[in-house]
């Protein structure tokens, strides 16, 4: 009897290097307009590779990339791949505040949806940052209109985290809220607590051994994982600037090797789009429950 392996989310947040956080001390927000772009051709360069291997993936599109390249958004329709919203401005939750965030995931929806031509359903928030202060989040991308949701890191960071939500898929009952199925990223349980292991910084960072052996204690666990890359990622040509001390090494370290780490991963696990993956009726979670 075959036993059918678990389907992992292979996700891509598409960005410019200049919309990373890690970034905007060099380039501000407002130097965006003037940047030159790479993510469309660096994305062609990633649909061209999935497309080799047969696999499809989910894309988080950020809205502003929509709105001046959108022609890779129709490519990624027109590969078979999952379309989902990275918001409109890259800015965190946090930052953006209620008021704020409501109108950035409604405005980058409406852009996807119009360039696409198709429903936009899933959604991720900028670095992760739907966490235990921004909970209040998650039943306005419901009511924005998305069914799901892959934001949230159930780790302890400087930045992100939300180490007292569940490491696994769950169903969100928030009330009041339409439904919302929330993936958290991937994982691993070490020293009594979770620690990141999703891929993006974690897997340029670090030996491959960390985020392979998530996904193999997933696996094991009858679990799929979530793991992530950005574009730059895998642009080893573009250009550098002088960030200083971590923020450079979070931004440039091990992007050389990140395309050999990932194809040994797409080597030896099913991936597919997160949207697609099965989340149990019984796993249901009130946020409002979390301490």
């Amino acid at each position: 009897m075959t036993v059918d392996r678990i389907r992992h989310g292979l996700s891509f947040d598409i960005e410019e290097a200049f919309h990373a956080l890690n970034m905007w001390e060099v380039t501000p927000p407002e130097s965006w307009a003037k940047q030159s772009t790479r993510v469309e051709s660096v994305t062609d360069g990633i649909l061209e590779a999935l497309n080799a291997r047969g696999l499809r993936a989910t894309f988080f599109v950020l809205g502003l990339v929509a709105e001046r390249t959108p022609g890779v958004v129709r490519r990624i329709v027109e590969a078979g791949h999952e379309l989902a919203s990275h918001g409109y401005s890259h800015k965190m939750v946090g930052d953006l505040g209620r008021d704020g965030f409501d109108q950035d995931v409604r405005r980058a929806r409406g852009l996807l949806q119009d360039v696409s031509g198709q429903a936009v359903e899933g959604f991720r928030a900028s670095t992760f940052s739907i966490g235990r202060g921004t909970r209040w989040g998650l039943p306005m991308l419901a009511h924005a209109g998305h069914s799901w949701d892959s934001s949230v890191f159930p780790v302890r960071h400087d930045r992100y985290g939300d180490p007292g939500f569940p490491w696994h898929a769950v169903h969100l009952d928030m009330r009041g809220s339409p439904p919302l199925r929330e993936y958290p990223l991937l994982t691993r349980p070490a020293l009594g607590r979770r620690w990141p292991a999703a891929g993006g910084g974690y897997l340029r960072l670090l030996p491959l051994a960390l985020v392979d052996g998530a996904l193999a204690r997933s696996e094991s666990d009858g679990e799929a994982g979530v793991i992530y890359l950005h574009p730059w990622e895998l642009d080893a040509g573009q250009p550098r600037y002088k960030l200083g001390g971590l923020r450079t090494i979070r931004h440039y370290f091990g992007i050389e090797r990140v395309a050999a780490k990932l194809e040994r991963l797409l080597d030896r696990y099913e991936f597919g789009p997160i949207g697609e993956i099965p989340v149990s009726s019984d796993r249901r979670l009130d946020p409002d429950t979390l301490g």
